[in-house]
This record gives C-alpha cells, structure tokens and sequence, in this order.
C-alpha cells in the first residue's frame, strides 16, 4: 500500500467485479446497438478501459476534459469544458464514463452539453458515487460500480494533483495529504 494512502476501500479484485458486471449490463442493454462511449478525462481513463473490453459492442469512443477541481481536494464550483467530443452524435446512443459521481455538477454540465447535440440518448456510468455528497442536480449514474461515504479518494484513475493514478486499488488519501 503507498503510504500516503491511509486504507484500501475496493481492491484490484473487487474493482475487476464491479468492471465486469457494468460490462454485462451494458452490453445487455445495448444489444445490436453501436453507442458511443464518452469518457471524462482524465480521472476515467482506466476504468473506461477496462470497461469496454468487458462489453460485447461494436463501440465508438471519443473524450471530452470537464474540470471543476484543478489541484484543489474539493470542488470550485465552476465547470469549464476544456476539450469537448470531436464526433457528431446526432441520434447516437451516448455512454459517458465517469470516475466518480461526487456533487454532480460536472456530470449535469457535461449531460447538458451533450443533449445540445441531440444524441438519441444520454446515459451515465460512474465507478464510484458519493452518496453522503450534496448533489448539485438530481443527476444519477445509469449505471455505478460502488457507492462510497464522504472520504477522497485515489487510485484505478483517480488522482490528487495528479498523482496516485497508477494505484491498482482505490484507497483512502491520508487527510495530512491534502489538507496542508
């Protein structure tokens, strides 16, 4: 364990679980369908990997960089859209792949971008959601693998500051880390 990580919250094992069985539901859902997969960079990069190797579609994938915390340990406030998609998903199924569902500014930000592009659908996959977070819409993930308590957290994409990414695990930041 990297010893700026106060305790393990989800192993690498748990977290493999948690990517197939979305992987299982997404495919179900999509069956014969060729959505688009839209991940949030940089924090979901791992997990939308992994997770379009365990669905069984014919996939699109694309990018966009929402920011609303820059190397703060919470949010501004303010989302900024740095990068946005660069394919038309005009009628297009939409999978935007998030690494955690925290206030839900960004994701309602972003869900609201996206619908300016008339896609058929818009639909969200969060590894992790917040739920004792104060939600700042009513924005819910389609599909999550964990729900978790008020606690930062880093690891399997997530960073603070950009760092701790590489864990395999998603563990605990020590609070001495970020509250200097």
């Amino acid at each position: 364990m990297h010893r700026d990580v106060e305790r393990i919250l989800f192993s690498e094992e748990e977290i493999r679980n948690a990517v197939v069985r979305i992987g299982k539901q997404i495919t179900g859902d999509y069956k014969g369908k060729k959505p688009v997969v839209i991940g949030i960079l940089k924090g979901s990069f791992v997990f939308m990997s992994d997770l379009i190797r365990e669905t069984e579609l014919d996939c699109e994938l694309d990018f966009m960089i929402a920011k609303s915390y820059g190397n703060a340990a919470v949010s501004s406030g303010i989302v900024n859209i740095v990068k946005d998609i660069d394919m038309d998903i005009a009628g297009r199924d939409v999978i935007v792949v998030e690494d955690i569902l925290d206030t839900a500014r960004t994701l309602a930000a972003v869900k609201v971008h996206l619908l300016e592009k008339k896609p058929a659908s818009v639909k969200i996959c969060a590894l992790l959601d917040k739920v004792t977070a104060v939600k700042a819409s009513d924005l819910k993930a389609d599909y999550k693998g964990f729900d978790i308590g008020n606690e930062f957290v880093v690891g399997y994409g997530l960073d603070y500051a950009e760092r701790y990414r590489d864990l395999k695990y998603i563990g605990v930041l020590k609070r001495e880390i970020y509250e200097h």
